[in-house]
């Protein structure tokens, strides 16, 4: 099994498990992702999705070279179309997702943490993206999502030199939320699924579409869309049960309806 599913009460763990290869991508951890993602896309008992790697040492390593040297030149675009589309679909899945980054995230394990909305790194981790080392670039979303959570001339400066980042940087430039000891590292990040599970689910999809998609258009445009995704939420019950709870001075039990 390449990808563990475990579900613990609205949280959802996806949790890459090849420890012996550093949780390398290859072609059948990549199928389950894309088939784990579409039943969590549609699962309303999941609120929360958390992404890390078994063991230690590795969140991700990236692309399993070892599988890559076996492939042809049209294998390898299947391959990364594939790894682009899983991406896709987890950066689109309804629900808040954070990576929890227990270890060394080079390339497409990056790549990954990148498509997350929220990262949380432990202190020992690297992260990077190295392709332009091996004489490629990054293929599965790095050169046009990290500008836009760094800015262009740090992402350009990262995938021009291919160099390591450690915890301190990653947090200081952006690239990461939090950065934690690896003791605490998944406790930290079920608290921060946690905090977000106790909203209304409702609301933080549609703040999620509203972020995601105002970024790629202009300000006007932006605002469009968030009126839109305000207007969704008009006639939920979870919006009149937030006002009827704050009334009453209690928490609110959202449903998801």
């Amino acid at each position: 099994m390449t990808l563990r599913v475990e579900k613990e009460a609205s949280i959802c763990y996806l949790i890459l498990n090849r420890p012996e290869v550093y949780n390398s991508l290859n072609r059948e951890l990549v199928a389950s992702l894309h088939e784990a993602l579409d039943r969590l896309a549609f699962d309303k008992t999941v609120r929360a999705v958390i992404v890390t790697g078994e063991g230690e040492k590795a969140f991700c390593a990236g692309a399993d070279l070892k599988e890559r040297r076996t492939m042809t030149e049209h294998e390898v675009l299947q391959f990364l179309h594939a790894l682009q589309s899983a991406f896709l679909k987890l950066e689109r899945l309804p629900k808040p997702v954070i990576a929890a980054i227990n270890g060394v995230a080079f390339g497409g394990g990056t790549e990954l943490a990148l498509a997350c909305d929220l990262r949380v790194m432990a202190s020992h981790a690297k992260m990077g993206l190295t392709e332009t080392s091996l004489g490629i670039i990054p293929g599965a979303g790095g050169t046009q999502r990290l500008p836009r959570l760094v800015g262009k001339g740090k992402a350009k400066e990262l995938i021009y030199t291919a160099r390591h980042v450690g915890a301190d940087e990653a947090l200081a430039i952006g690239l990461v939320n939090r950065v934690v000891e690896p003791s605490d590292l998944m406790a930290e990040v079920r608290r921060l699924a946690e905090e977000i599970v106790k909203n209304a689910p409702l609301a933080i999809t549609q703040a999620k579409f509203a972020i995601d998609r105002g970024m790629e258009v202009d300000l006007e445009t932006g605002l469009a869309l968030e009126t839109n995704a305000y207007q969704v939420l008009l006639p939920t019950k979870d919006r009149l049960e937030g006002l009827q709870a704050f009334q009453e001075k209690r928490k609110p039990n959202y449903i998801g309806e």
